[in-house]
C-alpha cells in the first residue's frame, strides 16, 4: 500500500531539520564562546573523567608550588639573617685579635668591648628576623621571638622542625635550630655563641694578664668553632633553597607537560571550530530559505 505524504509530515521534517541545524550551530557557538570542547560530560564521558582526573594534578601541583616557593622565601631570609651574623663575628674575631696584641690600656679594651656588646645585640636582632609575620628561628613556636633585648640570652623557641611539601612524598626541613649556635648565654656556660661573647668582654673588663691570654686563646678557640658552627647551618640552609629550586622547576615542568594533555583534550580549536561554524550558519540559512519555498508563508514567519 502506497503511503501519501502529507503536508504535515513535510512541515515536521523541515521542523525537524531546522532545529536539529541549529542545534549544531549553537553547539559551535558554545565551543567558540567556552573554550572548550566538553560542555557537558555526557558530551565525551571518557575526556570528561581525565579532565577532573589532571586538573586534580595540577590543583596539587599548583600547591606543591606554593609551598616551595614560601620555602624559598623563608630559606632565603633565614640566610640573609645568618649572613649578617657572621659579618659581625668577622668583626669580632678583629677586635679579639687586636685586643690580644698587648699594646691596648684598659680604656681601649673598655672601647673594644663596648663594640662587642653592641655586636652581640646586632646577632641577637638578627635571630629575631621574621618571614611574613612569623620568626624563623623560633622553630615551631614561629610567634614568640627567640631572644630577648639585652642581658637575657635564654633562648625562646623550640627545637622542633618545619618542613615544606615539594612535591609528591617529598617534604623539605626548612627550619633552622638557631640555639645550636647562639645558646643561653652564660648563665648556661654551654660555650655557644652568646656564652663566649659574654666571656670575652667580660675578660676585656677584667684586664689582668690572665684574662687577655683568655681573650688571645680558649675565647679566640671558642669564637671559631661557633663560627664554623654558623659556617655549617649556613651550608644547609643553601641545601634546603637548591633542594626547594630543584623541586620548583621539576613542579613547573610537570604543569607544562599536564596543561598540554588537558589542552588537547578539552580546548577549542578556534581555527577549525571557526570555520564549521561559517559552515553550519550557512547550511542553517539555506535550510531556512529552502524551508520557505514548501512550509507555508505564516508558519514560516513564526519560525523566523
Amino acid at each position: 500500500m502506497e503511503q501519501r505524504i502529507t503536508p504535515a509530515m513535510v512541515t515536521s521534517s523541515t521542523l525537524a531539520d531546522l532545529s536539529s541545524s541549529l542545534a549544531a550551530l549553537e553547539r559551535t557557538s558554545d565551543e567558540l564562546s567556552s573554550g572548550k570542547t566538553i560542555l557537558e560530560p555526557s558530551d565525551n564521558p571518557y575526556g570528561a573523567s581525565r579532565v577532573i582526573d589532571l586538573q586534580s594534578q595540577l590543583d596539587g601541583l599548583s600547591s606543591y608550588e606554593s609551598d616551595a616557593q614560601s620555602g624559598i622565601g623563608w630559606e632565603n631570609t633565614a640566610s640573609g639573617a645568618m649572613t649578617s651574623m657572621d659579618s659581625s663575628l668577622q668583626r669580632v674575631r678583629e677586635l679579639v685579635l687586636d685586643a690580644a696584641n698587648g699594646t691596648n690600656n684598659q680604656t681601649d679594651l673598655n672601647t673594644i668591648a663596648v663594640e662587642i656588646e653592641q655586636l652581640t645585640e646586632g646577632i641577637k636582632q638578627d635571630a629575631n628576623t621574621q618571614y611574613a609575620g612569623e620568626y624563623v628561628f623560633s622553630g615551631t613556636d614561629t610567634k614568640t621571638a627567640p631572644y630577648e633585648e639585652g642581658a637575657n640570652d635564654e633562648y625562646k623557641g623550640n627545637a622542633e622542625t618545619i618542613s615544606r611539601a615539594a612535591g609528591p612524598g617529598a617534604t623539605v626541613t626548612i627550619s633552622t635550630n638557631i640555639s645550636t649556635l647562639l645558646g643561653n648565654g652564660p648563665g648556661a656556660e654551654d660555650g655557644k655563641l652568646l656564652d663566649t661573647l659574654r666571656t670575652i668582654v667580660a675578660n676585656l673588663r677584667g684586664g689582668t694578664h690572665e684574662d687577655i691570654t683568655a681573650v688571645s686563646t680558649t675565647n679566640l678557640a671558642s669564637l671559631d668553632a661557633n663560627m664554623a658552627t654558623l659556617s655549617d647551618l649556613q651550608a644547609v640552609a643553601g641545601s634546603a633553597t637548591n633542594q626547594l629550586q630543584t623541586a620548583l622547576a621539576r613542579n613547573e615542568d610537570l604543569q607544562t607537560a599536564i596543561a598540554g594533555s588537558l589542552s588537547n583534550i578539552d580546548d577549542t580549536n578556534v581555527a577549525a571550530a571557526s570555520i564549521e561554524y561559517s559552515n553550519e550558519q550557512a547550511a542553517y540559512e539555506a535550510a531556512l530559505r529552502a524551508g520557505a519555498t514548501i512550509v507555508q508563508e505564516s508558519l514560516l514567519n513564526f519560525l523566523q
